[in-house]
């Protein structure tokens, strides 16, 4: 056990503090987490690999680390950090118990060696499949976010960008992808982390529009390509495949050829023609429907789509709408939102009660 042998040693006696105090931050975090995965994602991996992480460390808490416990002497229990205080969402909740957990085996790790080399070694390994757990779960998270969106916001540049979207977003949109052509990087670099911000803070997912590097530059939760744009592969390399990765088309061949490259959602349009693809042809409502036939992953009807044709695309088949100006440009960006939720949820739950 190193410095830890000798009889009554003050040494051994607060490193056994610390491995207890760790040992509980650990399980107590990890517990926090499983409780999300089974019963907000009735995820069984999930599940079982807290399930087991929290095993493995209980196997380290000794009945001699245990016994050095001294809450009462332990000044640490009065301090509070303000963010500890509130948490602004479930992502928020989640982040922070997989931060403590991972700080926690990190001093398990060090101080594990001073006990014992192999608690070091199991602890160095937790740290990693922890990691990967994160990795996994805020991957998970987006995807089934982006499959229960069925209205999404593209921005178009404009001097009150941020109040519109920050307005849609409590009219109830989860789903927001950043587009502006013409803007200087820095500046675009700036609003894209000022809307990532409103959109976590709101629970709604943040997709770049057409740079990968822009996207993995703000943290946004995936990127969107046009058929100019990178291929899917390369963007999954940078990227990682917990990130969400769409794809425009406009016809039934790009379709499948973005289906056979893994994205994971795609537009389908311009239903009708819009300023923002000038000279693009409307692909119309005969590609809603054979999307409707042939699409195995999630997409948005999208192009020149407003509270007055809605109806239209959605008795066409199409789940799932993207918008730029109806909401952009709209007098009360709220209300627009609410009404085109509430149009295309209304002929979700009527096509599957039929």
């Amino acid at each position: 056990m190193g410095e830890l042998n000798s009889h009554n040693n003050p040494i051994e006696h607060a490193v056994y503090r610390i491995l207890d105090a760790n040992l509980d931050r650990a399980r107590e975090g990890l517990r926090i987490i499983e409780e999300w995965c089974r019963f907000g994602l009735n995820h069984a991996d999930f599940t079982a690999e807290c399930k087991h992480l929290r095993q493995e460390l209980a196997h380290w808490h000794k009945a001699e680390i245990r016994a050095a416990r001294d809450t009462p002497g332990d000044p640490g229990t009065e301090l509070s950090h303000p963010n500890e205080e509130q948490r602004a969402n479930l992502q928020q909740v989640l982040q922070a118990n997989f931060c403590r957990v991972q700080e926690a085996l990190r001093v398990l790790e060090e101080y594990g060696k001073l006990y014992s080399p192999e608690m070091g070694t199991a602890c160095k390994q937790m740290r990693y499949r922890v990691y990967t757990l994160e990795s996994n779960l805020i991957g998970s998270q987006r995807h089934h976010k982006l499959a229960r969106s069925p209205l999404y916001l593209v921005t178009s540049p404009q001097e009150n960008l941020f109040s519109v979207v920050e307005a849609a977003l409590r009219g109830g949109l989860t789903l927001v992808q950043y587009r502006d052509k013409s803007t200087d990087d820095t500046v675009r670099l700036q609003n894209a982390e000022k809307l990532k911000q409103i959109c976590h803070r709101y629970d709604a997912l943040f997709i770049m529009n057409d740079r990968v590097d822009l996207a993995l530059a703000v943290d946004a939760d995936g990127v969107h390509l046009g058929q100019q744009d990178v291929p899917i592969a390369f963007a999954r390399q940078v990227l990682g495949s917990h990130r969400i990765i769409g794809r425009s088309t406009t016809n039934p061949d790009e379709m499948h050829r973005a289906i056979q490259e893994r994205a994971d959602y795609i537009g389908v349009g311009p239903v009708y023609e819009t300023p923002t693809k000038a000279g693009k042809a409307a692909a119309g409502h005969d590609y809603i429907r054979h999307a409707v036939a042939h699409s195995p992953i999630p997409w948005f009807a999208i192009g020149g789509i407003d509270a007055n044709n809605i109806n239209d695309v959605v008795a066409s088949g199409a789940d799932r709408v993207a918008v730029v100006r109806a909401i952009m440009h709209a007098e009360d960006p709220t209300l627009v939102t609410q009404f085109l939720l509430s149009q295309v949820t209304r002929a979700q739950r009527d096509r599957h009660h039929v």
